[in-house]
């Protein structure tokens, strides 16, 4: 409901902001038209007053931009030609005046629709059938005006696109670049995780075999039986500790828990390995799609693990929800340490190429002295 009411307000503010701009607009092309009519016969005269007037059809043509963007979540290329630009603000100013229109007819429906619950009470009514009639239409206008409202942002959207693009292979090449840059990232992220897998082999499987090993030998080797059976209760419980060491590099490869029962429960196994309190809110009322569910879960486990080891944190939140965009995924990991994270650092370079394979984002807030904040959005839809 807040963020229906939120982008409501924000409509409302662009559309009125859209129909100052729109007599600005109106006015310039009033005015330009008539300069340029005059000039239409001699060439260079007509070229010295193009200047000026592609130059302020450009300025106006970024406040819009700029508005657009800010208000109604609509992004466009800024890489348009100065005619584009003088066509976009000559065609858009209609569409402005439209949403004032549509603004002016949602104030006299909610008037009238109020007056249909109110004005029994701040008035003498002496003909009810009136009031009703003129209430009901109220509502009625109310509604229409409403969806002409959500109609004209809509239509800005199409014209920023029409007018200033990006065109069709505008975007096709930015997509293109994009998958680009985010294949070359997963194929770094792969390769960093094997030489992370390689590392925690060597560094404690491996050594902790190579002690095994040593132990058997001795024990061998031994004459001593009372030494021997001291020996072989170290090598077992050094087999033991191989072991757990290698279950914990499988766990962190990918948690079989995963597969078996589901992003939630592979999350609270995190909380439970974890040395700190960790509170998890788990708001997702589906289980999402298995590669973003993936890239989830190593968003929080990366992220739990660099608050464990190096941020001091005496207690981490965890929460996944559904944003209100439907089809995004947002988890967020957040922990009361010294801050100071390193975007650029490893780990967290891995997780934003993860979520960029996903056409997804990370986002990593972590000032001097903390808190941390690392927020994903994946698309999940």
């Amino acid at each position: 409901m807040k963020s229906l009411v939120r982008r409501g307000l924000r409509l409302t503010a662009g559309l009125t902001l859209g129909a100052c701009s729109a007599l600005v607009e109106l006015l310039f092309a009033l005015l330009s038209g008539l300069a340029l009519l005059l000039v239409q016969a001699w060439p260079r005269a007509r070229g010295a007053v193009l200047r000026p007037v592609h130059r302020l059809a450009r300025r106006l043509a970024e406040w819009e931009r700029r508005r657009l963007a800010a208000y109604l979540g609509v992004e466009s290329s800024s890489a348009y030609t100065p005619e584009r630009a003088l066509r976009y603000v000559a065609a858009r100013w209609p569409l402005g005046l439209l949403g004032a229109v549509c603004l002016l007819c949602v104030l006299i429906g909610a008037a009238y629709g109020a007056y249909l619950f109110l004005g029994w009470f701040v008035s003498e009514v002496n003909s009810p059938s009136t009031v009703l009639f003129s209430g009901l239409a109220g509502l009625f206008l109310l509604f229409l005006a409403l969806q002409g409202a959500l109609a004209v942002g809509d239509l800005e959207k199409k014209l920023a696109r029409h007018h200033l693009g990006p065109s069709e292979q505008e975007e096709l090449q930015r997509r293109i670049e994009e998958l680009a840059v985010s294949r070359a990232g997963v194929v770094e992220a792969v390769h960093d995780e094997r030489r992370r897998i390689e590392r925690d082999l060597h560094d404690g499987v491996q050594q902790r075999l190579v002690a095994l090993g040593m132990l058997l030998g001795r024990a061998l080797r031994g004459q001593d039986p009372q030494r021997r059976e001291e020996l072989l209760r170290q090598a077992h419980e050094e087999s033991r500790l191989a072991l757990g060491d290698l279950r914990e590099v499988a766990w962190r490869v990918y948690p079989v828990a995963l597969d078996e029962a589901g992003l939630g429960a592979a999350l609270e196994t995190v909380v439970e390995r974890t040395s700190i309190p960790v509170r998890l809110d788990y708001g997702l009322a589906e289980e999402p799609d298995r590669p973003v569910a993936t890239v989830a879960y190593f968003v929080v486990s990366e992220a739990v693990t660099n608050a464990v080891k190096h941020s001091r944190a005496t207690s981490i939140s965890v929460r996944l929800r559904q944003k209100a965009t439907p089809g995004q995924l947002v988890v967020t990991v957040e922990d009361d340490g010294i801050g100071g994270a390193d975007p650029a650092g490893g780990g967290l370079v891995g997780l934003s190429r993860r979520a960029a394979a996903l056409d997804g984002t990370l986002v990593v807030h972590s000032p001097p002295g903390g808190p941390t904040l690392i927020t994903a959005e994946l698309p999940c839809a």
